[in-house]
């Protein structure tokens, strides 16, 4: 027996939920076959959005150490 057809063999096993997650790993392993570009660290980092006062980086270390507080 081949190794898709292994494959093919466990796949007919599984729920639709666990095939939605051999799917999302298919589809990663094919993106980086194909030289797809992962985003970086530094870009996910970006993505992130707070809520914060407009003073929050300039006074990090104030508000981490509690002498300023968030209203």
């Amino acid at each position: 027996m081949t190794t898709k057809e292994l494959i093919h063999a466990e796949i007919e096993k599984l729920s639709e939920e666990e095939l939605k997650q051999v799917y999302s790993v298919v589809k990663s392993l094919a993106g980086a076959k194909t030289g797809e570009p992962k985003s970086s660290f530094m870009a996910k980092l970006k993505r992130i959005q707070i809520e914060a006062p407009e003073d929050f980086a300039a006074n990090l270390d104030l508000y981490l150490n509690g002498e300023k507080r968030v209203q």
